[in-house]
């Protein structure tokens, strides 16, 4: 298995409880946004720092090695990984504002 993905799968394995909950949440907000959101946005301020921890610890081993230039296809090729998971990640900490 390619590191990246490999990286994702620990993350999910190792803090597991927080994920399925964060899952169980992503699930109803992909269905209903507005109704969700704080919610989400609770449960995702916690998730986000993990993730990037775990790629923070993927990344920091090829940025000081003659790999360095790699890294942020390396990161970006992370949170793709992360994204098949949850598809509505990068909306933690969105807010839509309602109209008066």
């Amino acid at each position: 298995m390619v590191k990246y993905k490999q990286q994702v799968q620990d993350m999910l394995s190792f803090q597991k409880e927080m994920f399925v909950e964060f899952k169980e949440i992503h699930d109803k907000y992909a269905k209903d946004p507005e109704k969700w959101q704080k919610e989400f946005n609770e449960v995702g301020s916690k998730v986000i720092p993990v993730v990037q921890r775990w790629e923070n610890n993927l990344c920091s081993k090829s940025e000081s090695g003659k790999y360095g230039k790699f890294s942020s296809t390396l990161a970006d090729k992370f949170w793709g990984e992360v994204r098949v998971h949850f598809p509505k990640i990068d909306w933690v900490g969105y807010s839509k504002k309602k109209k008066a």
